[in-house]
Parts: C-alpha cells; sequence; structure tokens
C-alpha cells in the first residue's frame, strides 16, 4: 500500500462529495463490454528487477520497424528522421520547456510556435494554424466540435474512407454532447457520393485524404455541396508527407484541416506521443481550439511574440472554453518544425517523389501475382490490397517465417466488416529495393 495512502474512510468521503455510492459508478458512461469482469491474469507480486526481466523477454519477441522490411502505414508511417532533429529537441530549452503561463518570457518558446503555425498554414493551404493539438485523431474530434458552434447544428457525416479510429473519436465525443453522427460505410470501392448524405441538419461533412485505403479524394465538389447546405468540409489527412506532391486541402475549399504530423520529425510509437495539424479559415481563427502565438513588436520597436489566442478552459475560460485539450504537443510540434525546415519546400517534393514511386513499383509488382488485386485507382504511398486470403493469416505468416512486416489487415481497423481478405500496404523512402522485392516474393511464395 506505499502508493495509496488513502483510507477506506478517506475513500468513502470522497464518494460522499461527489455524491455517488461506489467507485463503479464514475464509471456510469464507459460501455459495460469495455469493463474489466475480473483482474488481468498478471503476477500479484514482483520485484521491480523481475518485472524488467519479464517485460524484456516480452518485448524481445517483437519484429520491430527498424529491424524487418516494413510495410504498415495506416495513419502512422515511417519516414527517415535526419539525426540533427533528435539532436536538436534534445537541447534544455526545447526539452524542459512547457505551456507558457507567462507567455511573454518565454520567446524562444513562442517563437518556435509562431514558427511551426506558419508552416502548417502554407502546407495546408489555410489562413491560420495553432500551436498544435495531441494527434490528428483528437484533433478531428475537436474540429467537429468547432463545427458545430459555428454554424449551431449538431449533425456529422463522416466519410467511410475516415480513418476508423478518427471517427471512433468523434463518435465518443458526440456521444457525451449528444450530438449526431452519421457514419457512411467503408469506402472500399471507391464510389462513395458523400454529398448524398449532406442535409439542411448537417454540421459539417469530415472527408480523409488520401483516405484510410490509400485513395486520393478530389475534395471540391464536396465543399461545395456542403457550403450549398450552409455546412462545412473538415478534410483529414493522415500521411502528411503528401502534401509534397498532392494539391492541399486549404486550395480545394476545405473550411477546417485537421493532419497528424508523426510522419515529418516524430518516429513511430505505440499510441504516441505524436502531433495534430489543426488549420482554418481567418474568419473561424475565434472558434478553433487550442491555442495561437501572434508576431508583434514590444514598447522598442522590436520584433516579439505574444499568446494570441487561447480559447482552453486552463485559461480561465472554465465552461466558456471551446476546447478541453490542456496542452499542445510543443516538443512534437518543435520536431516535425525542425525536420520541415531541414528539407524545405523542394526537399518535401523530392521526398514525396521517392514515396509515390516506390509505393508505384510495390503496387505494380504485386498486381502481377496470381489472385492479387490492387484496389486504388489513385494512391500516394499507401493501397490496398485484395488477396485469395486471409489477410491477418499472411501478415502473421511473413512476420514470423520471412521477417517481413507486410502491412496492416483491414480487419485489424474494422473487425467484423467482412473485409478479411483485405490488406493496406504503405511504402516510403525507407524501403529499400531489397526490401521491396522480399515484400513481392514472399507473399508470391505464401500464396
Amino acid at each position: 500500500m506505499r502508493y495509496l495512502p488513502l483510507t477506506a474512510d478517506d475513500r468513502a468521503d470522497m464518494l460522499a462529495r461527489v455524491g455517488v455510492d461506489t467507485i463503479d459508478a464514475l464509471y456510469a458512461d464507459v460501455p459495460a463490454d469495455e469493463l474489466l469482469v475480473e483482474l488481468p491474469n498478471l503476477p500479484r507480486a514482483k520485484g521491480e528487477m523481475e518485472v524488467e526481466r519479464i517485460l524484456s523477454r516480452m518485448a524481445g519477441k517483437n519484429l520491430t520497424a527498424s529491424a524487418a522490411p516494413f510495410f504498415c502505414g495506416a495513419g502512422a508511417y515511417k519516414h527517415h528522421i535526419p539525426a540533427s532533429v533528435d539532436h536538436l529537441i534534445q537541447r534544455s530549452e526545447f526539452l524542459t520547456s512547457y505551456t507558457p503561463y507567462q507567455p511573454e518570457i518565454t520567446q524562444g518558446t513562442l517563437q518556435v510556435l509562431f514558427e511551426f503555425q506558419t508552416q502548417v498554414a502554407n502546407l495546408l493551404g489555410m489562413d491560420v494554424a495553432n500551436a498544435s493539438m495531441y494527434d490528428g485523431s483528437t484533433g478531428t474530434g475537436e474540429a467537429v466540435l468547432m463545427a458545430h458552434r459555428i454554424t449551431k447544428r449538431r449533425k456529422a457525416v463522416l466519410s467511410g474512407g475516415l480513418h476508423p479510429h478518427y471517427a471512433l473519436v468523434v463518435a465518443t465525443l458526440s456521444q457525451m454532447a449528444s450530438d449526431s453522427v452519421v457514419g457512411l460505410a467503408p469506402n472500399v470501392g471507391g464510389d462513395e457520393d458523400v454529398a448524398a448524405a449532406i442535409d439542411a441538419e448537417t454540421s459539417c461533412v469530415v472527408v480523409q485524404s488520401p483516405d484510410v485505403f490509400g485513395r486520393l479524394v478530389d475534395l471540391a465538389p464536396i465543399a461545395e455541396a456542403a457550403h450549398a447546405a450552409g455546412a462545412l468540409l473538415i478534410a483529414v489527412v493522415t500521411e502528411v508527407v503528401a502534401l509534397g506532391a498532392i494539391e492541399p486541402p486549404g486550395t480545394q475549399g476545405a473550411d477546417i484541416v485537421v493532419a497528424e504530423g508523426q510522419s515529418l520529425g516524430n518516429p513511430l510509437g505505440f499510441g504516441g506521443p505524436y502531433v495534430g495539424l489543426f488549420a482554418t479559415r481567418q474568419k473561424y481563427v475565434r472558434q478553433m481550439p487550442g491555442r495561437l502565438t501572434g508576431e508583434t513588436v514590444d514598447a522598442d520597436g522590436k520584433r516579439g511574440f505574444v499568446l494570441t489566442l487561447s480559447t482552453r478552459e486552463q485559461h480561465i475560460r472554465r465552461e466558456k472554453a471551446t476546447s478541453n485539450i490542456c496542452t499542445n504537443a510543443g516538443l512534437c510540434a518543435t520536431a516535425f518544425s525542425i525536420h520541415l525546415s531541414l528539407l524545405g519546400e523542394a526537399g518535401l517534393g523530392r521526398l514525396a517523389s521517392l514515396c509515390h514511386e516506390a509505393a508505384i513499383e510495390v503496387a505494380d509488382a504485386l498486381a502481377l501475382l496470381p489472385g492479387v488485386e490492387v484496389l486504388n485507382d489513385t494512391f500516394f504511398d499507401e493501397f490496398t490490397v485484395k488477396l485469395p486470403c486471409d489477410a491477418a493469416g499472411l501478415v502473421e505468416k511473413l512476420a514470423k517465417e520471412d521477417g517481413i512486416l507486410a502491412g496492416v489487415p483491414v480487419s485489424r481497423l474494422l473487425p467484423g466488416a467482412g473485409l478479411d481478405d483485405l490488406l493496406l500496404v504503405a511504402v516510403t523512402e525507407c524501403s529499400t529495393a531489397d526490401d521491396r522485392a522480399a515484400l513481392v516474393a514472399a507473399i508470391s511464395e505464401a500464396l
């Protein structure tokens, strides 16, 4: 009980204060099937060194992205991160800085955020960007809430090409706010008519491009249909490197753009930390969640930076806050900004070309295998393959027998949807010619 100093009486007093009888009552809003009915099957007592050894042995069973030909994507991508990125973000002024509660004192932090915002706004083709969100999925949820505030409507339409995890975040936030969510069927065939789902009650339509199946989406006609109905278009990008090759969502008519910035400067992780990019039109800036850093001059006319807009509950907004996200992903945003600065516009374009060319090579080779069909007519660096077998079983076989991480089975993202034969394959500049040849050969042999 070293770390549990409260007594039974203490807990009873706390429960009485919040007005419930039991601890279980605190979890009344959690679906019953998500709760554990019994303790997990773990040893009840182990020493710290014993636990470290056990977990190390378990971790040793993993086949890591850096130790194998790697073709997994589905929202988290392996790109080369220059050593200079890690070196710079480990400087103490970056590594230890946190939320600027006295912002004018932290000029260095504010300048970094200002430069980050400028890059994001340019990259996404929008007027203004905030100083980052937790990640792309929570940013998408915040974008839907923002659209509700702007339109005074409470219904969101989600494209069937939106990443299922992003859709779940939106559904969770909407359930708590009693908002309506219409999720379209998975857009495997590429023939989705999002505009047909928009009506007079629709606040926003959420469309991802490239979508979760890798397909590029023309956002302009969807934006036109949404605007005609008084709704907003929220565009989502999970592979931000794609913006080095394709037209940014802002120039296609999007009102709010949300992206996952992990692909630049941030390594793969088991859930993060990542960095959410969030941008909008100037006219909606006061409804934008998070915080905004602005440029100004001081009393002597010298360039300086201030926290121009901060709509969060932490800044004494309480129930008037437009967002309950309590921080920006500052260090991850800095890593993103450093990596993008090193690349520059031309470098980002070359990186995007390398990824696209490598993906075309793999897609063309797989399409020649008997029984294999590439479903995409368009893609950037990720595409969907239809197999004559169970995709999850194939991935498991190649991982164990060939040491190849062949992709993400769609069944992992959409269990029970009857899409067990679909595999998402992502190919970036980190794959070598030998890696790509090994993947095709291993799949050919396995089939």
